[in-house]
């Protein structure tokens, strides 16, 4: 029997989640990836808190109202490399959540570096 597409997922993040971790001078760049919307939040595991988040749901992004979920990715990316210089990071760890570094998620991830995060 087969694993779903769900459960190998999960299973992929879980064996990523062992290898990274967030901590205070370079935090985890974690990425959700569902059917309509992309959310990344850069988090430090140590202290268990989110530093900046970022989703296609803001106001400012669903105002630009783009068609490509790929275009919608990037400016995610772009936003959250934004908030993170605010917060003062510039060094983070990509955690894809168990999803290829394909399309939505990599549009985020070059989104992110440049809005200046180092990954």
């Amino acid at each position: 029997m087969s694993l779903t597409k769900s459960d190998r997922r999960n299973r992929i993040q879980k064996r990523i989640r062992k290898i990274i971790t967030g901590t205070p001078t370079s935090p985890r760049l974690s990425v959700f990836r569902s059917n309509k919307e992309i959310y990344a939040q850069i988090i430090d595991d140590e202290s268990g808190k989110t530093i900046v988040a970022a989703s296609s749901r803001e106001k400012e992004i669903v105002e630009e109202k783009l068609s490509s979920k790929i275009d919608i990715a990037s400016i995610v990316g772009k936003r959250i490399g934004s908030l993170a210089k605010k917060a003062g990071v510039s060094q983070v760890k990509f955690d894809r959540g168990g999803y290829l570094y394909h399309g939505r998620v990599k549009s985020l991830a070059e989104g992110a570096r440049e809005g200046g995060l180092k990954f």
